[in-house]
């Protein structure tokens, strides 16, 4: 049996989408709060996109 791989690529890559999810959340949120024009076109495609991205991951999901 081999052992687990303890490289950092290995120990880094169950958080890597999870932080840029939370960046794309900050980014939305900050220019919704910060004006409107512009930045509000940012948030709604911002959170549209996390929004797609999760309507993906529910379909592609394991149904065991």
């Amino acid at each position: 049996m081999n052992p687990p791989d303890r490289t950092p690529a290995a120990m880094r890559s169950p958080f890597v989408a999870p932080a840029w999810i939370a960046l794309a959340t900050l980014i939305g949120l900050v220019s919704a709060l910060l004006g409107d024009g512009l930045f509000d076109l940012v948030s709604w495609l911002v959170f549209s996109a996390l929004i797609a991205l999760f309507v993906r991951a529910w379909i592609r999901r394991d149904r065991r």
